[in-house]
């Protein structure tokens, strides 16, 4: 007896006498919803359960591929014909696929079982469904059978991947691992090696980190901004011609010391011009007054307060010439 014959055997063996539920329930039925039909369609469950059975048993036996999965035992004939492992003679470990009615039509097929051992033109079977309810044991006659199945005919066609190529890495796994522990680029295979497995998931989690990064950072300036906002004001500050600032508040008549070689006049040549101050830390002070200003005068642009001014100043504007003078308004 073939090796794939004898292992479906050996778990046919193992399930002789279980018998089905009162509504045409069984284990085998419900397995084929859940694991094999793609839509989980509840009728398996309580179908007629002869071909699902041999399925049930090829998945534990560990060969699916060469006895195949299958509910309709019309299809699965087809199938073994279809893969050059359909004959007529009867063998220890193939299927036998029956017509009740003595046809030989493949299209006429009623109900499958497997072959445990042939004497002569007598076939001892086991068959679930068999008697309409149970896994028993059966002996048959060749007449009212259409065909044999031979699981240890069939070719399976083995998937090949490179023993020097790792395995494609998971989303889950680049997602959870450090920037520095990611994969290195692959090297380029020979041009007739097989296609490396695609690394799309690779990319993905890399360009799902990048979007990341951008909206954690997007949502941060956002934060930012509305803190700075928040923050108190330092005191009032008034705008000269030339856009320069100070603070108000400070006595105008009291006289400052002028550092040593710095005179009345170098002071007042300095109005439009550059100079470089010895008194440096008078000089931060201003600076860091400017940018401040400026920065929080940027803040106003948008903003309706300013959209007063401008109407404001365009009222002012339009007023007529009787009403030119700053004492009209008084």
């Amino acid at each position: 007896m073939d090796p794939i014959g004898k292992k479906l055997l050996a778990v046919a063996k193992s399930e002789l006498g279980y018998t089905e539920k009162g509504d045409g329930y069984t284990k085998f039925g419900e397995w084929y919803r859940t694991k094999v039909d793609g839509d989980h369609d509840s009728y398996f469950a309580t179908a007629p359960w002869c071909d699902m059975f041999l399925a049930w048993a090829a998945d534990r036996a560990g060969v699916a591929d060469q006895a195949g999965r299958f509910a309709s035992t019309v299809e699965h004939a087809h199938w073994f014909k279809e893969h050059g492992a359909w004959g007529t003679k009867p063998e220890p470990g193939a299927f036998v696929f029956y017509d009740w009615s003595g046809s030989k039509d493949l299209d006429q097929i009623d109900h499958v079982g497997i072959v445990e051992r042939v004497d002569g033109h007598t076939i001892h079977t086991i068959e679930g469904n068999a008697d309409g309810y149970k896994l028993t044991r059966k002996t048959r006659s060749l007449d009212s059978v259409v065909g044999f199945g031979y699981p240890s005919k069939v070719q399976v066609v083995e998937k090949y991947a490179p023993k020097h190529a790792a395995p494609p890495a998971k989303v889950a796994d680049m997602t959870a691992a450090p920037a520095a522990a990611l994969p290195a680029m692959p090297v380029p295979a020979p041009h007739d090696a097989p296609d490396p497995a695609p690394q799309l998931p690779a990319q993905d989690a890399v360009l799902g980190g990048i979007l990341a990064l951008v909206l954690c950072g997007t949502v941060a300036l956002a934060v930012g901004r509305a803190t700075a906002a928040k923050a108190p004001t330092t005191p009032p500050i008034r705008v000269r011609k030339r856009g320069r600032h100070h603070r108000t508040g400070a006595p105008a008549a009291v006289p400052a010391e002028l550092p040593t070689g710095i005179s009345a006049a170098d002071l007042d040549a300095a109005e439009s011009v550059t100079t470089v101050m010895p008194a440096l830390s008078l000089a931060a002070a201003h600076a860091a007054e400017d940018r401040e200003f400026w920065g929080r005068i940027d803040r106003f642009k948008d903003d309706e307060d300013l959209a007063f001014w401008d109407t404001l100043h365009a009222a002012v504007g339009d007023a007529p010439a009787e009403y030119a003078s700053a004492a009209d308004f008084r």
